[in-house]
């Protein structure tokens, strides 16, 4: 298993930038919150809701296009072409954003609700111009397998900003005795993402920039599929929290249930973060598997499905087995909808099994199917919302949200095992994950009245599953991470 073993190790390490830099900003929230009004936070959230949709805009699927011509047997033996030809894609497309964005500013701002702050706007378009454009310098750290440098610089630019936004927010208002200035929040971001470009500047030089045309067409004729998924899959993790309102008829109340829906959202993020370490890590290894023939092929796909399930149920089972120590993360006002926590986890983890099974469609060039899966969702996400959230509140966002992976899911596997079959042990996979959630149950009707004991127990629960299923698969844990 040497190709699986680095998997786990380059998940691992990708993870630390992605787990870590999650966290810190999480622990900026508190900061905020304290520090601004109610309606400045709100400024912040809403800017920044405009921002992620923005950003895959501007990539428009071009990372994963990047990965695709690299390993095409036309072009994969001058990758610099399809590297040089990415960027300088990228980087026009994001400088004509910009100016467009400061040259009609102020109907910008107005657009977008700021109309007495244009200048977040101008910060904030500059920084994910910046962001779009290194976008492709990260992503070839990640084809030429330098998880370390990748992780490293990622955390280079998250401490600069936590850093700033300490000084600017905290630190400068209390030696000044001065109150705290929104923008500054935008300023770090922005000051943040600028220093990206010289720490990148030994993948920004060295090599002959090249526009190849014919190339470029074929990359944006791949790409664009997945730039409608990208926004579909956006619209997915963000439009049950902007219609929530709407279909809730009490204003005061829309809010109250928004803000525990939201705050308990946040446990759960530790299934995001698992996934999208493990896609940092799995994109190049698909593609790079892609140029080898035979059964040894198909077999590591098959394995790193097998190992992402293990690995995302033990996720799952350490954030159940542990809530009661975890839900002090929130304040205990916002414990009644802890209840949402497991559906929104196995919903992600839905989402991550959907994502390896995509590997079918980009591997054959057939990106469309996945903007058909993101639309499917979208449109299960939108009907449940509708349906259930005047008769259920946030707990019909979670359940909207299971669904739509779950339909997007079944979709992806039957449609991939007729154009591109791959063997997956689906019989163990369920038995993995259905033993996962039905030792979690078990767990809930297990209490002795004292939590350092019942967490005890459900220590050696989780150390018992985590034996039996490597006992299955007749490996120990040291082979997961021993060199090859």
């Amino acid at each position: 298993m040497p190709g699986i073993r680095s998997l786990v190790k380059d998940t691992a390490v990708y993870g630390l930038s992605s787990i870590i830099g999650r966290f810190l900003n999480w622990c900026l929230v508190p900061l905020y919150t304290i520090r601004f009004a109610t309606a400045e936070y709100g400024i912040v959230t809403y800017i920044y809701s405009i921002v992620a949709l923005a950003l895959i805009i501007l990539i428009y699927g071009m990372e994963t296009g990047f990965f695709r011509f690299t390993t095409h047997e036309r072009y994969a033996d001058d990758p610099m072409r399809v590297y040089s030809t990415s960027m300088i894609s990228i980087g026009v497309s994001s400088s004509l954003f910009l100016a467009l964005v400061l040259a009609f500013l102020h109907p910008v701002a107005d657009a977008l609700q700021c109309p007495d702050h244009p200048d977040y706007i101008a910060m904030m378009a500059a920084a994910v111009a910046i962001d779009a454009f290194t976008a492709i310098p990260f992503s070839y750290l990640r084809y030429k397998r330098r998880p370390l440098r990748f992780a490293a610089l990622k955390l280079t630019g998250i401490a600069l900003n936590i850093v700033l936004n300490l000084w600017w927010i905290l630190i400068s208002p209390w030696l000044l005795g001065t109150t705290p200035d929104l923008r500054y929040i935008f300023l770090a971001n922005l000051i943040s993402s600028a220093m990206m470009l010289p720490l990148l500047w030994p993948e920004l030089h060295g090599f002959k920039w090249r526009f190849d045309y014919t190339l470029w067409r074929k990359m944006l004729a791949y790409s664009w599929p997945l730039l409608v998924l990208g926004i579909a899959g956006i619209m997915n993790q963000t439009i049950d929290k902007i219609i929530f309102p709407l279909l809730v008829t009490d204003h005061d109340r829309a809010m109250t249930e928004l803000g525990i829906y939201g705050a308990n959202y946040k446990i759960a993020i530790v299934m995001v973060m698992f996934i999208q370490a493990f896609r940092f890590a799995y994109e190049p290894f698909i593609f790079a598997r892609s140029r080898e023939a035979g059964e040894d092929r198909l077999q590591s796909y098959s394995d790193a499905m097998k190992w992402f399930v293990i690995f995302a149920m033990v996720i799952f089972l350490g954030v159940m087995f542990y809530l009661d120590i975890l839900r002090y993360f929130i304040s205990s006002r916002y414990f009644s909808g802890l209840k949402i926590v497991p559906v929104v986890m196995i919903a992600e983890f839905f989402f991550g099994v959907f994502f390896n099974l995509s590997l079918w469609y980009k591997l054959t060039d057939k990106t469309m199917w996945g903007m058909w899966f993101s639309l499917l969702g979208l449109a299960v996400t939108l009907t449940l919302n509708i349906l259930l959230v005047p008769i259920m509140g946030y707990m019909g966002c979670a359940t909207a949200a299971f669904c739509c992976y779950g339909v997007m899911m079944i979709a992806s596997y039957f449609v991939g095992q007729k154009k591109y079959p791959i063997r997956y042990p689906v019989g163990r996979l369920m038995l993995y994950f259905a033993s996962a959630v039905g030792l979690w149950i078990v767990s809930v009707f297990i209490s002795t009245g004292h939590q350092w004991v019942d967490m005890g127990i459900r220590t050696v629960m989780l150390a018992a599953w985590i034996a039996v299923m490597l006992r299955i698969e007749h490996v120990s844990p040291l082979s997961l991470i021993r060199k090859r």
